[in-house]
């Protein structure tokens, strides 16, 4: 079973002509992008978007033997025109199905809002998920038959690709493919690093793909730190990479401080960001966590464990510094990067990037200071990935 995207932008397309952002500006050339619109096997059409014959000429394709137009959410707007010979496009109710003469079988697929996904088996068996930009599949059964291809809003609802990931439906070796990609993240190289990020990536319109044929599909990055300094927008994109995945675990290292009321309105600004399916855990205890199986883990943050093991050992002393403080803390720290060494579960860890900023006026803050550079080196080296935010951008180091 062969697709060809017609488009793969958003329902304004890239860049919207009413906008003048950064990302609208720079998406240009191979970067633009029409409303998505998927032609499968020359005969169905998933989206009928305003110039789909002309993007299907444009890539040597004809819609002349399209047999069947589907719809998969509300076109706003002015009426899309119906070119001659095309048949009139219609929706499937959620959960019947339709077979084509063609041999193709289409499944509509329930979603969580306004809008209808389509599962395709293509007559020799291929298994094809298109959904809606803007949703997310609702009612899913597990265990599922994972799909050869997921066409889908990756960046709009990561959710949705954890959903199907949580039942099956998305395995390891789905071909994960962004659609509906609007100025919500600039395009070229920042795109194609959050999508890999998820374990997705993007292709320009007018390709031609072929379902369940092997992709060199994205590898998540097992180990990542990100460092940045104070509001750079570093736990944010430590999130991001994670709200893809089912079941993280979210490991806060900071407590909940009783009686600190700023301290309490940081911890509930980060729950409200974080997915209804995550689990938090408050816990400075990181290496049994690693030594573990399970999901994967978002430790936020490692410069907060730092001041666990500092107060532990007796650091800001300087007599008990050097009486064995400074021994017990780097035992500690060989003990955590030597479990991200060995761990086999996913882990994005966050930690401050506090070097470069103005000399601590008191030794134990330049003690501090030292050490947390030291750990930041050492968990790097552990590390797939390596990121820098600075001003809510992410500057890759290494990965």
């Amino acid at each position: 079973m062969d697709i060809t995207l017609l488009g793969t932008g958003a329902p304004a397309g890239l860049p919207r002509p009413d906008c003048s952002c950064a990302a609208c500006a720079s998406a240009l050339g191979a970067d633009a992008r029409a409303a998505t619109a998927v032609l499968v096997d020359g005969a169905l059409l998933l989206d009928l978007t305003p110039g789909a014959a002309f993007a299907a000429a444009r890539v040597g394709r004809s819609l002349s033997g399209v047999r069947q137009v589907l719809l998969t959410h509300p076109h706003d707007g002015p009426a899309v025109e119906v070119p001659a010979g095309l048949p009139q496009p219609g929706r499937v109710p959620d959960g019947r199905e339709l077979a084509l003469l063609t041999g193709h079988r289409v499944r509509a697929v329930a979603m969580d809002a306004p809008g209808t996904g389509y599962a395709v088996t293509g007559p020799d068996g291929q298994r094809l998920l298109y959904l809606p930009p803007g949703g997310a599949p609702a009612g899913l059964e597990e265990p599922a038959e994972s799909y050869d291809m997921v066409l889908a809003d990756v960046v709009g609802r990561p959710d949705g690709l954890a959903k199907l990931r949580a039942v099956g439906a998305a395995g390891p070796t789905t071909d994960v493919v962004a659609v509906h990609l609007g100025h919500d993240v600039p395009p070229g190289a920042e795109l194609r690093r959050r999508l890999a990020a998820a374990g997705a990536r993007a292709v320009p319109d007018g390709t031609t793909l072929a379902v369940g044929a092997y992709e060199d599909v994205p590898d998540v990055p097992r180990r990542t730190l990100v460092l940045g300094g104070a509001r750079s927008g570093k736990s944010v994109e430590a999130e991001r990479r994670l709200e893809a995945f089912p079941d993280v675990l979210y490991v806060a290292t900071g407590g909940s401080r009783g009686g600190d009321g700023e301290w309490a309105a940081r911890v509930s600004a980060h729950r409200e960001r974080r997915p209804g399916s995550w689990r938090t855990v408050e816990t400075c205890a990181l290496v049994p966590l690693l030594k573990d199986d399970g999901p994967p883990l978002l430790v936020d943050c490692l410069s907060l464990w730092l001041t666990d093991a500092m107060d532990a050992v007796g650091a800001w002393d300087d007599a008990e510094w050097a009486d064995g403080g400074e021994r017990a803390l780097r035992e500690r720290v060989r003990e955590l990067t030597g479990a991200v060494r060995e761990t086999r579960r996913t882990v994005v860890a966050v930690s401050n990037e506090v070097g470069s900023g103005i000399v601590p006026a008191t030794a134990s803050g330049r003690r501090y200071r030292d050490e947390l550079g030291r750990l930041n080196a050492a968990f790097a080296a552990e590390c797939e990935h390596v990121v820098l935010v600075v001003a809510g951008q992410a500057v890759v180091l290494r990965g």
